[in-house]
């Protein structure tokens, strides 16, 4: 008989002893007797139990943030399969090596450790791992009889309800590793920021001792406790007389182990997390979509970037990076300090409503593509033009007459954007903004034809998803944060031609450093809005969508924010840095070519931007969109003939007479010209002999009203109505409403007309040559 033996045997004979036996060994049979009776319920997972944080991962597996579980401890589920084979057998080794052999209660552990506790007044541990759990389950006070007798009782419960593999998971999940870290998957990641998965022999068997005396073998920032290095060697003894092949391993015990604490629990891309964080409550793990590698580069541009601007009053932005192939978020800075008060730095920009300024003019001129109203080289006006009482102005004060569609979007003229948009309709550009998901917008009227000019609000999320749609051929998806395909698919918005079109002339769009177009794979667009308030600057870079702003959260006005100087530098400034970088696939390859079989190339006058004529000097390639785009042959060189020595216009086929070629400009355009600085010679007046049965001129051209629609006006309060129209002709033009007789103007003037009544009207223009435009409009009194 061994020492342990006869000192149990010397226990036994204790009558206080005896008794506690009896007792503990018939509630043992009740509670037996009660489980076979009576039928269990059905059990719920022990997970079920304990609250848990949320951990949310970036797109390779980085942890992004931890939070706190509802109950204030970090606790991360692991599953067992996840738990390294050491580990699990480490703490089995330390806590209960007969773990898969007893029921859930040791009956020699149990008498031993009462045998210390009365023999020699300590205390002995004699729980199994089953006991301590239901600890955790159950918050028993193990100190009273009573509690150790219902540790013993649940134990045995929990044993015929759940498997050991159960048992021994919620065990490792649930045990306290110091301060308020609970379970192997938080310890693992707090202290060796790694997976459970991850963890070596000598990390390990680091963790496996602290669960016994959390408070003293409490790790601090890479220092162990001397209790916690004294318990590990005893664990290590035992490990080696189980496993004495591992010995090999005493040298990496001897090495010092690097550490981290709770205060090193970096909270990456927290604009990002604290979204996800709502967008998916009740989560328990969040597997994002974000690059952490590019979003630390795009946090260090932001960085760099104000700090050389503050001086300018410069002190916030953000800045949106998404896969347009995917839709899935791989970058987003919501604020360049999320920490910052002053700037309001845990707002986020990315969801904040802004102006857009001009970064909506490619949807206008997309839209109008898709409507047959231009192709890249029509000629726009760029001139004074009011819209009832709305006068739209560019933003540096000047015009510059005529101008091809894709100039005035790369150069971001004002008046051509809002004529166009005017003209649009199936869907307007309102519709089209609704349709493509910007929420929260005002009704239509409330804009007006501002909308075009960002006097509607939208977010950066919703830019990104417009941009995007370029990319995508005209489909309009929404963004994927957590790298989950959305259950509505695409939504139709452009024909893939007008998208390509109107990707590709933005790609013309020239750098602000340099002045000329970057790489062929970016295609972008700047906004300022009304005030300076907000600078913009987006755009696709590859087969992603970058979205930058600057600007303030409270709105506050700064000279300085202007898209084309504030924003672009900062959007080139990230794209060479990921290209440098090489962080993302795709940045260094063109925009992809998806160039439909509906879009054609054709040669045009590069001055009118119609078919060239017999006339035409000089001609143009352009993009075209057969059966939509308008086309028609140009008129605007002619050809004259001269008398040699009077210089006067003479019929063909005189004798001696000299052929020219000469520009037909409307009255209109050669008064921007003069204002301009380039003026141009006024067009000659035919003699009758060039009047052939088609006609030479053109018709007029009513400026304003500049469409058919609902004007309001207060009648009798001299509230009036612009009428102006251009001709080729330079005699008079008559104007008629409803056929009644209004005044005479001279080509490009405008009258100032009074409507005597609300109701509809038909306004006529007519030129000296009998040739004629009109437009219906309606007249309502105003509010």
């Amino acid at each position: 008989m061994n020492s342990g033996q006869m000192k149990v045997g010397r226990w036994l004979k204790i009558p206080k002893a005896r008794r506690w036996l009896r007792i503990t060994a018939l509630g043992l049979a009740a509670i037996c007797l009660v489980l076979v009776v009576f039928k269990l319920p059905p059990k719920p997972p022990l997970s079920s139990h304990y609250p848990k944080s949320t951990a949310i991962y970036a797109r390779h597996g980085e942890l992004l943030r931890l939070t706190l579980a509802s109950d204030g401890q970090f606790r991360l589920w692991t599953p067992l399969s996840q738990i390294p084979t050491p580990l699990r057998t480490a703490a089995l080794l330390y806590e209960d090596r007969w773990f898969h052999r007893h029921p859930g209660v040791n009956p020699w552990a149990l008498a031993r450790a009462a045998w210390a506790t009365l023999a020699s007044s300590g205390r002995q541990g004699g729980s199994t791992i089953t006991m301590q759990l239901t600890r955790q389950l159950y918050r028993i006070d193990r100190r009273s009889y009573l509690g150790k007798l219902s540790q013993i009782a649940l134990a045995l419960w929990l044993e015929l309800r759940y498997s050991k593999d159960e048992i021994l998971e919620a065990y490792l999940n649930g045990v306290s590793y110091g301060g308020n870290i609970v379970g192997i998957g938080a310890a693992s990641r707090i202290y060796f920021h790694k997976l459970a998965a991850e963890l070596n022999l000598v990390e390990s068997l680091t963790l496996a001792v602290i669960p016994q005396n959390p408070a003293r073998r409490f790790p601090a920032h890479n220092a162990l406790p001397e209790a916690l290095l004294a318990a590990r060697q005893r664990l290590w003894q035992s490990w080696i007389a189980e496993f004495p092949e591992d010995s090999r391993y005493a040298n990496d015990l001897a090495l010092p182990l690097p550490v981290y604490s709770r205060r090193e629990l970096a909270i990456e891309a927290p604009h990002l997390t604290d979204l996800l964080l709502q967008r998916c409550a009740g989560a328990e793990t969040i597997h994002s979509s974000l690059h952490l590698n590019v979003q630390k580069s795009l946090e260090r541009s932001l960085r760099n970037y104000l700090a050389v601007n503050r001086g300018k009053g410069i002190q916030n932005a953000a800045a949106l990076l998404i896969d347009a192939d995917t839709m899935q978020v791989r970058a987003l800075v919501g604020s360049a300090d999320y920490r910052n008060a002053a700037i309001d730095g845990q707002v986020n920009g990315a969801l904040a409503k802004r102006s857009p300024g001009s970064t909506l003019k490619p949807f206008v001129y997309a839209l109008a593509l898709d409507q047959g109203q231009v192709h890249p080289r029509t000629i726009l006006a760029d001139l004074p033009t009011a819209f009832g009482p709305y006068s739209p102005e560019n933003f540096d004060g000047r015009f510059i007459g005529p101008v091809t569609v894709q100039d005035a979007l790369i150069r971001s003229r004002n008046v051509p954007a809002v004529v166009t948009a005017a003209k649009l309709s199936g869907p307007t550009l309102y519709r089209f903004l609704q349709r493509a998901g910007v929420g929260r917008l005002q009704g239509e009227q409330y804009y007006g034809l501002s909308l075009a000019l960002g006097g509607g609000e939208v977010t950066m999320e919703e830019l990104a998803e417009l941009y995007a749609l370029l990319v995508n051929q005209g489909m309009s998806r929404r963004l994927d944060y957590c790298g989950e395909r959305s259950e509505t698919g695409p939504l139709p918005l452009l024909s893939s031609a007008a998208a390509f079109i109107t990707l590709d002339m933005l790609k013309h769009n020239p750098r602000p450093d340099s002045k000329r177009p970057d790489q062929p794979d970016t295609a972008w667009k700047t906004g300022t809005s009304w005030g300076f308030r907000d600078a913009w600057s987006v755009g696709v870079v590859g087969h992603h969508v970058l979205v930058i702003w600057v600007g303030n959260f409270d709105g506050s006005k700064n000279p300085a924010l202007i898209g084309g100087k504030a924003a672009a530098p900062l959007f080139f400034s990230i794209i060479d840095s990921l290209r440098s970088q090489r962080l993302l696939n795709g940045l260094d390859n063109p925009i992809p070519a998806f160039k439909p079989e509906s879009v054609a190339e054709v040669e045009v006058c590069a001055a009118s931007g119609d078919l060239p004529n017999a006339d035409c000097p000089v001609r143009a390639k352009t993009w075209f969109i057969p059966g939509k785009s308008p086309i028609k042959t140009s008129t605007l060189h002619r050809a004259v003939y001269l008398d040699p020595e009077t210089g006067s216009i003479v019929c063909p086929n005189t004798a001696n007479s000299r052929r020219e070629i000469v520009e037909f400009w409307d009255s209109e355009m050669l008064r921007l010209f003069e204002q301009a600085g380039m003026p141009r010679r006024p067009p000659p007046h035919l003699p009758d002999c060039y009047r052939n049965p088609e006609g030479l001129g053109d018709a007029p051209r009513i400026v304003s009203p500049s469409r058919a629609g609902t004007y309001a006006l207060r009648l009798g309060k001299a509230s009036t109505l612009a009428l102006k129209a251009n001709t080729s002709a330079s005699d008079s033009v008559y104007w008629f409403a409803n056929q009644s007789f209004i005044a005479k103007t001279a080509p490009s003037e405008a009258y100032s007309w009074q409507p005597s009544h609300p109701g509809h009207y038909l306004i006529s223009a007519v030129d000296a040559e009998g040739r004629s435009a009109s437009t219906e409009i309606q007249v309502e009194l105003a509010p």
